[in-house]
């Protein structure tokens, strides 16, 4: 985005142009002189709030630029001349335009509202708790414009504060209808004009009838924001460029410390016609070696090139004349290095522009297609075929998940593994336009480190996650080096939360392992139809996995639902006397197959009160763990609710977990993993 100049407007203006979307805002007067200020603050009525008025001073009260409770024209005065010296003494070169006397608003909770423009995703919307403290709380939740009524009343209701918004042991309850129009106004304010930047106001204060706005911060720049762009159809990239008939390596090699040997030796695998490019040999790892790529007597559809970044644009232009449809440009020194690079990189790009040539990379480790053997990259071994598409900006977390798939006992394969690198030409959302059309990939697996086109990219992720999940390990979640915000909107809306907003605006599930990204992938991608809530019904015949789910359940958001009177009444006929009565419902260490399969009876016939339920087993010589999973997977067919299975022993239980496995039956082996994938899977309910 184009950088332009930027102003933040006086508190005044700021009130001015609030109050035009009927954003309330105090009475208020801008005075020169300390006899003005009392004559101001009469005529508003005290008591009465001032503060100091300059462009260079952001935050007021630590430049000593702020009085309140000021209830008479002698402490008008004085406050006048307090503040004015404060000023100075805070920064000798700041321009004092004046100082605002305002209606000093009554006491109630505090709260903020902001709004900011996040360079990938648009327009940011804040709201929580406010006051002086606000970043020491951090009290707040985002929503990405434009926002539903939905999502604003969500927004209300997610914060720890909104705990005093209803009313707090025998309070009356707050305005929250005013609230949440007010919400709606700024929405409807931030989205009007055009220029600004960033905004808060900070406190709102909300009352039981009503509120107040007591100091506000409006950030314009010199003409309209520049926002992202929308998905555009049409450039996405045919199907059939992926799936070439021939492929060429430039810079094949014989030498196994080059990158050219790897990358032709993982190509000998693919069905097609492969041919090394090298003008210094006749033969390449016993194949016959071609000088040019001009030379090359059939047709090729794709290119991988490993040769020195100065010669990529030649050698782009040899692959227009050839016919190429796609160039996998492994080689680094282009943009990522230095201005230079970035003028290769522009060079390169325009001339596969001209020829219609889509690039992937450059500066990356390649494209591997499993299921058609295809294999651009220099990873040691290629990955086994399977039904996860994983699309990364790390060359190194690549090479570490084919790894995974290769390891002894893994079951993990891939349909798509693609380091992106650049991104130059071929982006995520070209990537993920693949694998969402590609009959073999059943989940999408991401690991994001920076996504510049993040409304594209929601507008596709919110399409696909509608028949295939997508999960993502977003990196850079630490606050360290972050810079001083300009308004407190700046500092509490990080670039890392507008991420997990996105995501869960789009239906993205984020992790933050690779092993929890496999499973969560692996689970939403054999779900029968999408987690619509986070209520559970926990059923184990051991009392201590009982009282540990709550625990894992809690810290990791699984509702464990109070079981109503009907229900309880219903188990008490054929659940021994002494059945604990609660959720997690535990049967005891003798239960048999019929106490399970009667609470799964009345589950079944009550489905509408739960989203999913957890069988907890652990060995015992009362029932075998095979006949415990039959019961899942009997039930699992009389419900579309998630049935989960834990089975919690080791290799005892295996028959069960195999049996589980082999009908597509979500089971897991460790009790706490089991709420926390849950928890990552239920994500896409909160919508």
């Amino acid at each position: 985005m184009t950088v332009k100049a930027t102003t933040m407007l006086s508190e005044a203006d700021g009130y001015d142009l609030l109050r035009q979307f009927n954003v309330p805002a105090p009475a208020f007067e801008i005075v020169q002189t300390p006899d003005d200020a009392a004559k101001a603050a009469t005529k508003i009525g005290y008591p009465v709030v001032m503060k100091i008025v300059s462009p260079q001073i952001i935050h007021k009260s630590d430049a000593g630029g702020v009085v309140v409770g000021i209830k008479t024209d002698a402490e008008a005065k004085e406050a006048f001349n307090k503040i004015v010296t404060s000023a100075k003494a805070y920064d000798a070169s700041a321009e004092i335009k004046g100082v605002i006397v305002e209606e000093m608003a009554k006491s109630g909770l505090e709260l903020i509202i902001g709004g900011k423009i996040d360079p990938a995703f648009g327009r940011v919307l804040t709201f929580g708790l406010g006051g002086t403290l606000v970043e020491f709380y951090k009290d707040v939740g985002i929503r990405l414009l434009p926002c539903s009524d939905e999502d604003i009343r969500s927004l209300i209701h997610q914060i720890k504060a909104y705990t005093l918004i209803r009313g707090y042991r025998g309070q009356a309850p707050l305005d929250e209808e005013f609230l949440f129009q007010t919400l709606k106004n700024a929405c409807d304010f931030f989205e009007k004009n055009e220029n600004v930047v960033e905004f808060d106001i900070n406190p709102l204060r909300l009352y039981e009838k009503g509120g107040c706005a007591v100091d506000a911060r409006v950030i314009v720049q010199d003409g309209p924001v520049e926002l992202p762009a929308h998905y555009d159809p049409a450039k996405i990239v045919p199907l059939d460029y992926y799936k070439p008939r021939s492929v060429a390596v430039i810079g094949a090699s014989d030498d196994p410390t080059k990158m050219g040997y790897a990358v032709f030796r993982n190509l000998l695998q693919f069905p097609g016609k492969v041919y090394p490019v090298n003008n210094k040999r006749p033969e390449i790892q016993g194949v016959k070696c071609y000088p040019t790529l001009s030379d090359i007597p059939g047709p090729v559809d794709m290119v991988a090139i490993t040769v020195p970044a100065q010669l990529v644009p030649g050698i782009m232009s040899e692959c227009g004349l050839k016919g190429v449809k796609m160039a996998v440009v492994i080689t680094a020194g282009f943009k990522e290095m230095d201005e230079d690079g970035r003028a290769l990189e522009n060079r390169m790009v325009e001339i596969a522009k001209n020829y219609g040539i889509r690039i992937v990379g450059p500066n990356c480790l390649g494209l591997i297609l499993p299921p058609y053997k295809l294999d651009t990259t220099y990873v040691s071994t290629s990955p086994l075929p399977g039904d996860i598409a994983f699309i990364s900006q790390s060359g190194a977390i690549v090479n570490a998940v084919v790894g995974i798939s290769l390891s002894e006992g893994s079951e993990m394969g891939y349909s798509e593994v693609v380091s992106v690198g650049n991104q130059c030409d071929l982006d995520f959302l070209d990537y993920m336009s693949y694998a969402a059309r590609d009959p073999h990939t059943k989940a999408i697996i991401l690991y994001v480190e920076e996504i510049k086109n993040g409304v594209a990219f929601m507008e596709m992720a919110k399409e696909i996650t509608k028949t295939k999940p997508i999960v993502a390990i977003k990196a850079g979640s630490s606050k360290r080096g972050q810079a001083a915000a300009a308004s407190h909107t700046g500092s509490l809306s990080g670039s890392f939360e507008v991420y997990m907003e996105a995501f869960r605006k789009c239906g993205v599930v984020p992790v933050k392992t690779l092993p929890g990204a496999f499973q969560v992938a692996k689970a939403l991608g054999d779900l029968k139809k999408p987690l619509t809530g986070r209520r559970a019904v926990v059923i184990t015949n051991a009392g201590g996995f009982a009282v540990l789910s709550n625990d894992y359940a809690e810290t990791w958001g699984i509702e464990i639902v109070d079981l109503p009177k009907h229900i309880i009444d219903e188990l008490n006929t054929f659940l021994p006397p002494f059945w604990n009565k609660n959720n997690p419902i535990d049967l005891l260490g003798d239960a048999t197959e019929a106490r399970f399969r009667g609470v799964f009876d009345v589950l079944c016939k009550n489905e509408d009160l739960w989203d999913m339920a957890i069988l907890v087993n652990f060995p015992n010589k009362v029932l075998a763990p095979d006949r415990v999973a039959q019961i899942l997977i009997d039930n699992a067919k009389r419900t579309d609710n998630l049935l989960v299975g834990t089975f919690v022993g080791g290799d005892c239980l295996k028959p069960g977990v195999d049996l589980l496995k082999k009908n597509n039956i979500l089971v897991f082996e460790e009790l706490e993993f089991t709420y926390r994938a849950l928890g990552h899977l239920s994500w896409t309910a909160d919508r």
